[in-house]
């Protein structure tokens, strides 16, 4: 008898546990219901949530400092991978997707099962991961002046991103680039905001096109082969005093509002979900704190109705020296608009500051509760609630052969033909001829795809070599490109004997700048290392040459002019070197533009179309044009 009500005693609490979970699983939820409309999926998820879980969704961690218990204890919103963050060397898509799946469960198995939110840079391409396609990086893109091929290219980029198992983007760049001294100029589609407005057309490609319904302002993710979009840096990142990185943007409000704000007004037209919010300052008043743009313009003013995020440690850098006032950094952050903030290694530290903040009424609860509906109503937009889980429907698209292509014809597309012969008497140099007895391919930049790809190329500086990730260096795909018979000859820096001795028909000198990112590219003379020039001089003084430039940004190059038959800007092209053959060669024809003022001399910086003391090398909108020929 004892032994029965024993055995019935332990296994009544355990039947009431479970009747009481199923009576759990079957009560309706209003914000697990996806018939109902965001707005009040997120009202009543937010009523539903503590202080703690509140502030748990403004943060976003670095990997390697997620883990499962992490999730779970903090109630983590959202993990970056910042530049070169990969769960393993030449990680594939089915680790990626483990490793992001094994987070979201763990923030699945939070109280509420809010679904976290991973973000990774994919500024041009699929960046940061292994055999991903790497398109041409703004820069050239901006050359092409095709909205068109930008929204393929987003829709691209949306698609190998989620091969991974990655709902969200850092991208696209939109800074007016001013002064080609910053670091960052690769990442600008141009100084001309026309054009960079007209090229908020990645946005699109990478979200999906708003429904014609749609309120302005409203975030919009069309599925599960679609990202969530950042437009960044908000705002004046590219007009810093003399282009130094995260320095002080000096204008006029009609400045502020005609160069650097128009192509935010198309981001959020286009339905961008998050924007990103720029180190610098903008005269005098730091970005991560300027509540007027931030809050004013860009919520109230624009409408913009998804959520602002700080870049990496930005809050810190509210104070100088970093990080030296951190109380003081979260409360300024926080009251001017950030809404969810890149705390990538200490984040008990800046939940500890916000909570004590909002305790002590200095950060009003309506400021934690507008954040948090902003970040909830992106996650609701983007089908996360529904679909948190990545599963392998895509893996097949990273770096698939018509992602290629599409890079391919960006690469021809961005190309800018400055100079076609050494005189008119003297005649046009390209298109070259595919069958000549021998030819020279000579230059640091040839036969070297991480230099071809530039910074935020599986590392966060970028890399040399050709080991990095798949792709095609330009002195392959002239290989692939002359004829059978042709002879191609490397030697990446041959002295004026080699070249005077060996009968080359002519020579491709190829030389260019070396990867950077951010501050490391800040380039005060802009010069060509030494052996690029020393490549120029001895294969252009003794036999007929085109000099192709692998770089960021226009350089010093008037100097040197001179000796070449014919210049070609190819900027940062990217993993398909193709493209820069196809052209070369007359399977196509030039088209390119300038979408940058080509200066003469640092001296002259900066100097921008319009300005009244504009004397440029090459200016904007400049570019020869060539038809492809019939040579097979």
């Amino acid at each position: 008898m004892a032994r029965i009500s024993i055995t019935f005693l332990g296994v009544l609490p355990l039947a009431l546990c479970l009747l009481s979970s199923m009576t759990e699983a079957h009560v309706y939820v209003k914000y697990k219901d996806p018939k109902l409309p965001a707005e009040a999926r997120v009202k009543d998820l937010l009523k539903r949530m503590t202080l703690e879980e509140k502030i748990g969704q403004m943060v976003q961690i670095e990997r390697v400092n997620a883990t499962a218990r992490v999730m779970e204890d903090y109630f983590i919103g959202s993990i970056l991978s910042g530049g070169g963050s990969v769960p393993a060397p030449r990680a594939s898509p089915r680790k990626w997707i483990r490793t992001v799946n094994g987070f979201q469960k763990a923030a699945l198995a939070t109280r509420l099962g809010i679904p976290m939110i991973y973000g990774i840079d994919a500024v041009h391409g699929h960046n940061n991961v292994y055999k991903a396609t790497i398109f041409p990086h703004n820069v050239g893109l901006g050359v092409t002046r095709d909205p068109d091929l930008l929204k393929r290219i987003g829709a691209a980029t949306a698609l190998e991103v989620r091969a991974t198992g990655i709902p969200y983007v850092f991208a696209p760049c939109i800074a007016v680039c001013r002064d080609p001294r910053w670091g960052r100029c690769y990442e600008s589609y141009s100084e001309d905001p026309n054009i960079v407005q007209m090229m908020t057309d990645i946005i699109p490609g990478l979200q999906g096109d708003i429904p014609a319904t749609s309120r302005k302002g409203i975030p919009y993710v069309g599925g599960k082969d679609k990202v969530a979009a950042c437009a960044k840096h908000y705002v004046g990142d590219g007009g810093t005093v003399r282009g130094i990185n995260e320095n002080n943007t000096i204008v006029s409000k009609h400045e502020l509002y005609t160069i650097h704000m128009p192509a935010y007004y198309d981001s959020i037209i286009k339905g961008v979900a998050t924007v990103m919010a720029s180190y610098s300052s903008l005269n005098g008043v730091k970005m991560h704190a300027n509540r007027n743009l931030l809050t004013g313009f860009l919520k109230k003013t624009l409408k913009f109705k998804g959520f602002i995020i700080s870049d990496w440690q930005g809050i810190d850098r509210i104070t100088y020296p970093p990080h030296a006032n951190y109380t003081y950094s979260v409360q300024a952050s926080i009251l001017a608009g950030i809404d969810m903030v890149m705390v990538p290694y200490d984040y008990p530290e800046f939940i500890n500051e916000l909570t004590n903040l909002v305790e002590k009424k200095i950060v009003p609860m309506s400021r934690i509760n507008d954040a948090v509906r902003r970040i909830l109503r992106v996650k609701f937009s983007m089908g996360l609630f529904e679909s948190p889980l990545a599963d392998h429907s895509l893996v097949h698209k990273l770096g698939s052969k018509e992602h290629r292509e599409l890079a391919r014809e960006a690469v021809r597309k961005s190309l800018v033909l400055l100079k076609n012969g050494k005189s008119a008497s003297a005649g046009a140099l390209l298109p070259l001829p595919k069958k000549v007895p021998k030819i020279l391919v000579a230059g640091s930049h040839a036969h070297n795809l991480g230099y071809q790809s530039g910074g935020w190329t599986i590392e966060w500086q970028g890399l040399g070599g050709n080991n990095l990730t798949a792709g095609t260096t330009i002195l392959n795909a002239i290989k692939a490109t002359v004829d059978q018979s042709t002879q191609v000859v490397f030697n990446e820096n041959p002295d004026p004997a080699f070249v005077k001795s060996n009968g080359f028909s002519y020579a491709i000198v190829v030389v260019g700048e070396l990867p950077y990112a951010e501050t490391n590219g800040d380039n005060q003379d802009l010069t060509l290392p030494e052996s690029g020039l020393s490549a120029i001089q001895n294969v252009c003084g003794a036999v007929k040459c085109v000099v192709i430039v692998i770089s960021g940004r226009p350089l010093v190059i008037e100097p040197y002019l001179a000796s070449m038959d014919a210049l070609v800007a190819a900027w940062l092209p990217g993993s398909e070197g193709e493209g820069v053959a196809d052209v070369l060669f007359g399977d196509y024809g030039f088209t390119g533009t300038l979408a940058r003022t080509w200066f003469r001399r640092v001296d002259q910086l900066p100097m921008n179309v319009g300005d009244p003391q504009y004397d440029p090398l090459y200016p904007l909108g400049f570019g020869l044009k060539t038809k492809p020929s019939r040579q097979r």
